[in-house]
């Protein structure tokens, strides 16, 4: 067996600087030698099995079970190295048929009916609301960043992408905006508080719902917010403006069409929605096994050419498509760091397999933009031309005005004299 688990990695690790020791003891390198030292030691025969077979769910099952520990470096540096691989040599070939039928059966994974997709919010986001608090921003933002600069921080960033995304809805006071999967409320208090909006925000999760109300309440903006426990599909209002930010990934394949049918059907005919989600360069796929099992059932990361003929079909037109790369990245980068700085207290609050589970979550997403074709997809949707400006000046113009208006919220209050 030691003999076929060499074998398995020197065939796919081609670059770099792996040391692996089997459980039975044997130990070899593979790679290339180069780049930053990385040595494993298989625990049981069993994860060895696992990983060599089906190294897509057992790898981070491994790691979460300890059936393989770290004698240099840590599983970031692993999934790095790993990840950096793809784009030379391929998954490996044995894995072909699994990898298959795991895209043959992604429509029944994916059949995101109402009950379901409120069963596998829960899994995700009801969970203790300290969890998100040690490692997310001051406003609980848990999507990608907008870093303007390299050196912005991830409060900076969160900012800086509710500013785009303001910006590209072409906000004016009183409009109505629908924020679908409003999270823990964040963008839908700056639309309201900074761009004067009437703002319904819809969630699926409880413990957002109570927080977001909590917020809305503290910040006096009752009277401009309503957030709701509420299915996308169930909504009927007309609304001026419809945002949705991470929340597409969890729909599910099977339901792009009615997604966007019901966006049209809601959208005013004057309106803008705009659409912030998480994408595939490489083209259509099935979910990570792993990340389905243990971080997002249901859920599924598109590829553009998924997303633009149903929007086409939906009778919508796109107004404008941005691509951000690498913003994704450093985001994740700044949670886990964040994350593993409190990994004692998460411990606490579940316990140390929990904390494996989710540093190999952040750590495989992290790496998945960083080393592949993993990106985030903005698409600013209307029912008709000339809604939005013919030109993208407004969007800085717009941005430049709001970090205005940011800054003396934010600016101390000084007395008399002072």
């Amino acid at each position: 067996m030691d003999a076929l688990l060499r074998m398995g990695f020197q065939t796919f690790f081609t670059r770099g600087n792996l040391k692996v020791t089997c459980a039975g003891g044997t130990v070899f390198q593979a790679g290339d030698g180069t780049g930053t030292p990385v040595a494993i030691r298989f625990t049981s025969y069993a994860a060895q099995w696992g990983v060599m077979l089906d190294p897509e769910l057992k790898l981070g099952e491994a790691y979460m079970d300890e059936g393989f520990v770290f004698e240099q470096g840590g599983i970031a540096d692993l999934l790095e190295l790993a990840l950096a691989q793809e784009l030379a040599g391929g998954p490996p070939r044995w894995t072909k048929p699994l990898r298959m039928l795991r895209y043959l059966s992604r429509r029944l994974n994916q059949l995101n009916l109402r009950s379901k997709s409120r069963e596998n919010v829960a899994h995700h986001y009801d969970l203790d609301a300290r969890l998100y608090s040690l490692f997310l921003d001051s406003d609980r933002q848990y999507s990608c960043g907008y870093f303007e600069t390299p050196a912005a921080s991830i409060d900076d960033a969160q900012l800086a992408k509710k500013r785009h995304l303001a910006a590209k809805l072409v906000m004016a006071p009183g409009k109505r905006v629908l924020d679908i999967g409003c999270g823990w409320g964040g963008l839908a208090l700056y639309l309201a508080k900074f761009c004067s909006g009437k703002v319904t925000g819809v969630t699926l999760s409880q413990e957002q719902l109570m927080a977001a109300r909590a917020r809305a309440s503290e910040q006096h903006l009752e009277n401009a917010v309503e957030f709701r426990m509420q299915d996308y599909r169930d909504i009927t209002e007309k609304f001026d403006r419809i945002v949705s930010v991470g929340m597409f990934e969890h729909v599910g394949v099977g339901f792009y069409d009615q997604f966007f049918r019901k966006a049209a059907e809601i959208l005013d005919r004057d309106g803008v929605m705009v659409l912030h989600s998480i994408s595939r360069s490489e083209g259509p796929s099935a979910t990570n096994a792993w990340i389905a099992k243990y971080i997002f059932p249901g859920g599924y990361i598109p590829a553009l050419s998924e997303v633009i003929p149903v929007i086409e079909r939906s009778g919508l037109i796109i107004t404008d498509i941005e691509i951000l790369r690498l913003h994704y990245a450093e985001t994740l980068k700044a949670w886990r760091e964040r994350f593993l700085a409190h990994r004692e207290e998460v411990e606490r609050m579940y316990d140390a397999r929990f904390v494996r589970m989710w540093e190999f979550y952040l750590a495989a997403s992290e790496m998945a933009f960083r080393e592949q074709n993993m990106n985030v997809f903005q698409i600013q949707i209307a029912h008709r031309q000339g809604i939005v400006p013919t030109v993208r000046n407004y969007i800085a113009e717009t941005e430049e005005r709001l970090r205005g208006m940011e800054s003396r919220e934010s600016a101390p209050v000084r007395m008399a004299g002072e």
